[in-house]
């Protein structure tokens, strides 16, 4: 199953991460549940950022699925370019896309994954509506 990227989204955050020596497998190419790790980063990064830390005492964004679809193999040594985007804003959700090019092949899209984000109370364990500033910030 593949998923695509849409073509109507926002950039809300790009970071360079580097390709470590232990992300490789057997195989001398990046793991392919390392790709989940760098769509992680550039997620709680982005949500650093923003000032959306996660407070177990409070409000915050859970992630209720994700997906990569992989093109090319990436390999150490490198660095990645990796941009994230924002779309989709419902009630409780909204979408978060990725894109993983090789800083020395710009344009090139490597990977390209994404997630849907839930909003939660988290001592109610349950799902609440978006706050507006995030909604805005997704939406703008």
């Amino acid at each position: 199953m593949k998923f695509e990227i849409p073509a109507v989204k926002k950039l809300v955050f790009e970071m360079s991460i580097p390709i470590r020596w232990g992300d490789m497998d057997a195989m001398n190419h990046v793991n392919n549940t390392t790709y989940f790790r760098y769509l992680e980063i550039i997620r709680i990064e982005w949500f650093r950022s923003i000032g959306c830390m996660v407070d177990p005492t409070g409000e915050g964004p859970v992630i209720v699925n994700a997906f990569c679809n992989f093109y090319k193999q990436l390999e150490f040594p490198g660095d990645l370019l990796v941009r994230m985007y924002a779309s989709d804003p419902a009630r409780t959700t909204f979408e978060t896309w990725a894109t993983i090019e090789r800083a020395d092949a710009p344009g090139a899209i490597w990977a390209a994954g994404g997630a849907t984000t839930i909003w939660v109370d988290f001592p109610k364990q349950k799902a609440v509506p978006l706050p507006d500033w995030l909604r805005r910030l997704v939406n703008e």
